[in-house]
């Protein structure tokens, strides 16, 4: 949403992957869209759909229910929440609505509250549409998933745009005007606002397996088991609404990611149809861009090691993305954290200028693995002066993390 609100994609068509009507007509499945179920009756092996439209409401039978229900955003319970010119960006009907303000009214200033994914790549598209912009977050660094030293580099490419940031600083409500939010009010001060995006997070859409005694469990997200399967016979979930679990903590995780809800969709998917097929977990890969810069991170932070009990070390490098003499060598910095003692590699960061995020792949794949840092040294990567120094910048911090630099 934030590509097409910011017109890198202007083609809102582009941004959907199946229509109802390939559903029905390609894949032969009874699509109804405008149909919502209010409740699951696991006695009777039933929901209760009703049709929006006009309030119809029946019992629909099941032999296997998946649910998947997604993730909602999280709204502020403060005054004047309601108010008009208050946007959230979490589906693409939020997305056409905002561009359509942007193209119809014009607005000049734009207050962001949360520095998250959502809430970074939206103040680039806004900043490219030329409005003043200013992010309110109540940690002490956006991109939260990075550890501090990292999110400062963040922090530091933001300010360059010229968004204007706003640190630890709690929303407390919205100052309305003809119904309208003409600004937001933290703990500290007002900021004027045409509009106002809310980009806090998102929390599992899980309140109706919840009611239906689903059990549920990491941030409210419901539990299932490598095949996707919830501890009701023949009922399965998948995708922002469930629960994972963390390959490199071994501790039960919650992510909302279109990468894990698809892959967790076809295991559900496979199984369903009479196959077998599991999804063991995540490592918590994510990637983003915001302005010139490019931010990646995968596995655990410094606070999530500490948590777990673990002793680790520290590798933080700063190079260059290509070969420093080839023209458009920009600069990349590298954080490894790995368990002292064994070497295994626990997680990574990466932030840096184009070229630097894709390679937080190699950290993935390498913790899939269950890699040390000393495995990873002599991974046979690619190299050519356009793509990269003759020792990666991911494997410089591999040896400095093995204590070789």
């Amino acid at each position: 949403m934030p590509y097409y609100v910011g017109r890198v994609v202007d083609d809102v068509e582009q941004l959907i992957a199946r229509t109802p009507a390939v559903f029905r007509e390609k894949q032969g499945i009874d699509v109804r869209t405008h149909h919502e179920v209010m409740e699951i009756d696991l006695s009777q092996r039933r929901v209760l759909v009703q049709n929006v439209r006009d309030g119809e409401a029946w019992r629909e039978p099941f032999d296997h229910l998946l649910i998947a229900t997604g993730s909602t955003p999280i709204l502020p319970d403060v005054p004047g929440a309601h108010a008009r010119g208050i946007y959230g960006l979490s589906t693409l009907e939020s997305g056409i609505r905002l561009r359509q303000t942007l193209d119809r009214d014009g607005p000049r200033q734009a207050v962001i509250v949360g520095g998250g994914y959502i809430g970074l790549e939206t103040a680039e598209a806004l900043i490219s549409r030329g409005l003043t912009v200013s992010l309110v977050e109540k940690e002490p660094q956006v991109m939260n998933t990075l550890d501090p030293d990292m999110g400062a580099l963040v922090c530091d490419e933001l300010r360059r745009a010229g968004v204007h940031l706003y640190l630890e600083e709690s929303l407390e409500g919205f100052e309305v005007g003809d119904g309208r939010a003409r600004a937001v009010i933290t703990d500290k001060r007002s900021l004027p606002a045409d509009l106002v995006i809310l980009g806090m997070g998102v929390r599992p859409n899980s309140a109706l397996a919840a009611d239906a005694a689903i059990s549920t469990g990491e941030k409210g997200a419901i539990q299932v088991n490598d095949r996707m399967q919830t501890e009701v016979q023949g009922v399965w979930a998948a995708g922002d609404c469930v629960q994972s679990y963390h390959l490199v903590s071994r501790r039960p995780f919650y992510v909302a990611l279109g990468t894990v809800a698809n892959k967790q969709g076809r295991v559900a998917g496979v199984n369903l149809g009479g196959g077998y097929a599991t999804f063991p977990g995540v490592v918590g890969t994510a990637i983003t861009k915001i302005c010139a810069l490019e931010a990646a991170r995968t596995g655990l932070q410094e606070r999530e090691i500490r948590g777990l009990g673990l002793e680790y070390v520290i590798a933080r490098i700063e190079t260059t993305t290509r070969s420093g003499y080839y023209p458009g060598a920009g600069r990349i910095t590298v954080k490894i954290l790995a368990e002292k003692g064994s070497g295994r590699l626990l997680g990574g960061q990466i932030v840096g200028c184009e070229g630097s995020a894709k390679r937080i792949d190699v950290l993935a794949t390498a913790l899939h693995a269950g890699f040390t840092v000393e495995e990873m040294i002599n991974l046979d990567l690619s190299y050519a002066p356009p793509f990269s120094p003759a020792w990666d910048p991911v494997l410089i911090a591999a040896r400095r993390a093995a204590g070789l630099v």
